[in-house]
């Protein structure tokens, strides 16, 4: 009989979907900054915060390893404003991407880190013990 722990994958799942992020939202800062050269000033400050982006999204990847509660709270907080950000951007009319590659990254990917990261099985993998209930 398979014995039953505690123990999840789930933040290390949720990490390497972070990781991911991250290396898009670099990608994005650094593919903005030859726009800087064209007379684009503005690019360098969008690049630069796609790139800090990048870099904080890492270090959240990195406290959900070691889990961190500060990590998971701040990553769903990100998460759910990407989430938010993203959905009122393909529902505008502007001329946003919506094709597919669009959707699995601004919105499903998103959604999974959120998925990953709720319920009481995860509170407890990282220690956030609710009060029993009166």
């Amino acid at each position: 009989m398979k014995e039953m722990t505690d123990e999840t994958s789930r933040p290390e799942a949720a990490f390497v979907l972070l990781v991911l992020q991250a290396t898009f939202w670099a990608t994005a800062g650094l593919s903005a900054l030859p726009f800087v050269l064209g007379g684009e000033v503005f690019m360098l400050v969008l690049g630069a915060v796609s790139i800090a982006l990048a870099g904080a999204t890492t270090w959240l990847a990195i406290g959900l390893v070691r889990h961190r509660k500060w990590a998971r709270r701040l990553t769903l907080i990100l998460e759910w404003i990407t989430l938010v950000a993203s959905v009122l951007l393909l529902a505008s009319p502007l001329g946003a991407n919506k094709g597919p590659v669009a959707l699995l990254v601004n919105l499903a990917l998103p959604l999974a880190v959120i998925l990953l990261l709720r319920g009481r099985r995860m509170r407890a993998a990282f220690g956030i013990t609710t009060p029993a209930p009166r």
